[in-house]
């Protein structure tokens, strides 16, 4: 039988350079880690290809024993994090409805993975952080800003609920009033405000942040490491029970919601680089319209080809090109 003082983990780390990685860069030093969303072009917004990555990293920081401390980080110094892909939203998932809740498990998985893996995080903002960059910023242990950069939630303007951390999250790091002014508004909070409503721990100009990082991770790997794992865990208790009881439903309505016009307006908006119709939205509801059904009830029968199915609103056929009664087919 081997001496247990040479027996090897189970659960080994890799050397960084081992993974073939395509949208993330990954390094080890000093016993600190670091992921970079590596998007700049698409200001380092997260495809499901970028979430897949992210949480084979921080797998493997959590396994490895010369890791203690994990920062996260985003290429470039424009943007931290703008949240997920828009495009690849507009072009598939207002398609496919239904694989938005696949594609959640990617999303919540890396989420799952970076708040349990036991090991002190630290956001490196050094650019714009938008939507669910701000829950990657909030699922983070600690935050050390740029202070060119600014932070903001975008759900209620792109046709989205911020519900992948933020809703849950933000009331307990800046309170009940002004979570809801972040969420509700939209409006960027600058570098400043965010060091006051605590959204950060340190704010430094662009060219000391990594040195204020490298100097906040060094605190954390002079600690005693069973100790920071069970403190870490302590302190996710609020953060993990507000996910657990809500991430699950708001999973399956955002699943549902992608079939609504008001992502299929605001995603495409977006895409097209330009500003949603929300006059549009907000008058058809005012005049009895559906924004869930936008061009009606599905009710029409063809009379023609005997098509079921079709939209109130339709006036031919779909499928043959008759004309239809005005008033639809039962």
């Amino acid at each position: 039988m081997a001496d247990s003082s040479e027996m090897r983990s189970k659960f080994p780390g890799r050397p960084a350079e081992e993974f073939d990685f395509q949208e993330i860069l990954y390094e080890k030093k000093d016993y600190v880690a670091t992921v970079t969303i590596n998007r700049p072009k698409a200001y380092n917004a997260y495809s499901s290809l970028t979430l897949e990555e992210m949480a084979k990293a921080f797998l493997d920081c959590m396994w490895d024993d010369e890791v203690a401390v994990v920062v996260l980080t985003g290429a470039g110094d424009k943007a931290f994090c703008t949240g997920g892909d828009v495009k690849e939203y507009a072009e598939y998932y207002t398609r496919r409805p239904e694989d938005f809740w696949k594609w959640s498990f990617l999303f919540e998985n890396a989420h799952n993975i970076y708040r349990g893996m036991g090991k002190p995080t630290i956001a490196r903002i050094n650019g714009m952080v938008a939507g669910g960059g701000n829950e990657w910023n909030l699922a983070s242990d600690l935050a050390v800003m740029a202070d060119h950069a600014t932070i903001r939630q975008v759900g209620t303007q792109v046709g989205s609920v911020a519900a992948g951390g933020a809703t849950q999250w933000l009331p307990l790091v800046v309170g009940d009033r002004r979570a809801r002014e972040i969420l509700f508004t939209c409006d960027p909070v600058d570098a400043a405000k965010c060091l006051d409503w605590g959204l950060v721990n340190r704010v430094v100009p662009y060219a000391e942040l990594d040195d204020a990082v490298a100097e906040l991770a060094g605190k954390l790997v002079d600690k005693m490491g069973d100790c920071m794992r069970m403190t870490k865990q302590q302190s996710n208790f609020m953060k993990d029970f507000l996910w657990s009881v809500t991430w699950p439903h708001a999973k399956d309505w955002l699943s549902v919601h992608f079939a609504n016009l008001e992502p299929q307006e605001a995603m495409w908006a977006f895409v097209e680089k330009r500003k949603p119709d929300y006059g549009m939205l907000r008058d058809r509801l005012a005049s009895g319209q559906s924004n869930s059904l936008p061009w009606g009830p599905y009710r029409t029968t063809c009379p023609s080809c005997g098509s079921r199915h079709i939209p109130e609103g339709f006036a031919y056929c779909g499928h043959c090109g008759t004309r239809l009664e005005e008033e639809g087919q039962e």
